[in-house]
């Protein structure tokens, strides 16, 4: 009897790591149901279980990633999927100008960029609603929205100059486990700009001369949280080839756990 007792706690030390494994450099999400800050008419959303790196994407990450993947570095970068500022501030193709850190997170990449980049290490961008999910945890609470020290201090931190050339992982952890989901730069997300109000989807009598527009604002639950107003403008103002010094990525994975 104890040498079978001994046998099945063998197996359970043994099966444990592959119950909760999970990939190297990122951590685990457990989805739920929440409500965005904006978007969908402040309907209920459900995240799945889903994977999310630690860290937004480095520079030194992407110098490995154009030297195996050369279609992606400056010189040779279809037009279509990257404007003219793509890696502006790299030296040449391989190699970054002097004054950029290779611990700093990676910019200047477009959507295309990001998205490949992700997928060529069997991961993916976040949705929008996924990445909103983990930035809303502070470093105690999973969320912090309501309280009005998270929103000054992301506020002051967008408000800090020249942030996008800081090393990563300088920040305090979220409750998740994640570093730098504010302080450093904005990021891609795989639908960023699905949850704006286009022109074409508006009634005849409610023209606008703009196409896209700001006013995803009309389906905000708080209006009072203009950091994360800030993050869904920024959004809607991209198109997928543009580049921009304080835009960055970080990937995520679907999670195999239920």
């Amino acid at each position: 009897m104890k040498n079978h007792a001994f046998i099945l706690l063998l197996i359970l030390f043994m099966i444990q790591p592959l119950l909760f494994a999970q990939s190297k450099g990122m951590v685990s999400i457990k989805g739920s149901r929440y409500i965005p800050l904006y978007g969908r008419d402040s309907t209920v959303v459900e995240v799945k279980n889903f994977e999310i790196d630690i860290y937004p994407v480095t520079n030194a990450d992407f110098v490995s990633f154009v030297k195996k993947y050369p279609k992606w570095q400056k010189s040779k970068v279809i037009k279509l999927f990257a404007d003219k500022s793509y890696l502006t501030n790299w030296k040449n193709d391989l190699q970054l100008k002097d004054s950029e850190k290779p611990d700093s997170p990676v910019t200047y990449i477009s959507w295309f960029a990001a998205k490949d980049y992700c997928e060529c290490q069997g991961k993916r961008l976040p949705t929008i609603d996924e990445w909103e999910y983990v930035a809303m945890a502070d470093e105690t609470t999973k969320d912090a929205r309501v309280k009005a020290s998270y929103n000054k201090q992301i506020l002051a931190w967008y408000e800090a100059p020249r942030s996008n050339e800081n090393k990563i992982g300088e920040h305090p952890k979220n409750v998740w486990g994640v570093h730098d989901l504010h302080g450093l730069v904005w990021e891609w997300t795989l639908d960023f700009n699905s949850v704006l109000i286009t022109g074409e989807s508006r009634k005849d009598g409610d023209k606008d001369s703009n196409l896209f527009c700001g006013s995803a604002a009309v389906n905000a639950t708080d209006l009072m949280n203009y950091a994360a107003f800030m993050r869904y403008a920024i959004r809607g103002s991209l198109k997928a080839k543009y580049s921009m010094k304080n835009l960055g990525f970080r990937c995520v994975k679907d999670s195999d756990l239920k």
